[in-house]
């Protein structure tokens, strides 16, 4: 059965990449301490904001869809509460009131990033910290890039096109659920290069602290192509994570 996916992006249950990868990641990252107030954007079913408040964290969730943040409220645990809302519109989180964002496998799938950096900057205290995990833009362009094999000098190479041109692409889905729930079929990726997300952070207040490339964990099964399949997966990164703070 396919996983149920929101419309940015983030799965109802753990995917392999999201448990194995990025969750340990981010916590390190994070630095999580008892009652500081996480804000989790684009937070679909509650899963990582769930592991915040498990830490000591006070989380507040967010997301557009209504049927997502419905599923995070029935797992939800203490220091824990979610709304319904685009990632520009914080209206009920007051001015310098949040310690850390979160932004995890949604930026790419919201079109007014600058809007978003925005209201990131407004309800972020002085020197707060806005964490972002992305698929790596230099190395994953929607239908525009993809593996190849170099027979030749027996390589398994990434071809990428069109990586300084931004683009917006329509990207199908396929959810599973009753047919009582509403879901679109489809949603929307945006691709943008590596300077628009440094310098609309920068024209919104924000100073890029670190930056780090993860790779894939996993291994191909025995084949003759699997050597050259494994070292591509550790040369090529596939997601891409930038710490900013707010000057």
């Amino acid at each position: 059965m396919p996983k149920k996916s929101t419309s940015w992006g983030r799965e109802l249950v753990w995917g392999e990449y999201q448990k194995e990868l990025i969750l340990p990641n981010i916590l390190r990252l994070l630095e999580i301490k008892n009652d500081e107030t996480i804000l989790d954007l684009g937070c679909g079913s509650g899963l990582f904001a769930k592991e915040f408040a498990a830490k000591g964290a006070r989380v507040i969730g967010v997301d557009i869809s209504a049927w997502l943040i419905d599923l995070a409220k029935q797992s939800s645990i203490k220091n824990m509460e979610f709304f319904v809302a685009p990632a520009h519109q914080l209206n009920f989180i007051k001015d310098s009131s949040v310690d850390k964002i979160v932004v995890i496998l949604a930026i790419q799938n919201i079109e007014n990033v600058s809007e978003v950096f925005q209201e990131c900057h407004r309800v972020l205290k002085n020197n707060g910290r806005l964490l972002m995990v992305m698929s790596h833009p230099a190395f994953r362009v929607p239908k525009e890039s993809s593996w190849g094999w170099d027979e030749a000098n027996k390589i398994q190479y990434r071809r990428i096109d069109n990586y300084l041109l931004e683009s917006k692409v329509k990207i199908e889905m396929h959810p599973s659920m009753d047919s009582e729930q509403t879901a679109s079929s489809h949603t929307w990726t945006f691709h943008r290069p590596l300077q628009f997300y440094f310098k609309t952070l920068n024209n919104n207040g924000f100073s890029v602290a670190r930056l780090e490339e993860w790779n894939s964990h996993k291994q191909s099964e025995s084949g003759p192509r699997s050597a050259a399949e494994d070292k591509a997966r550790k040369a090529i990164p596939m997601f891409l994570f930038i710490e900013a703070n707010k000057n």
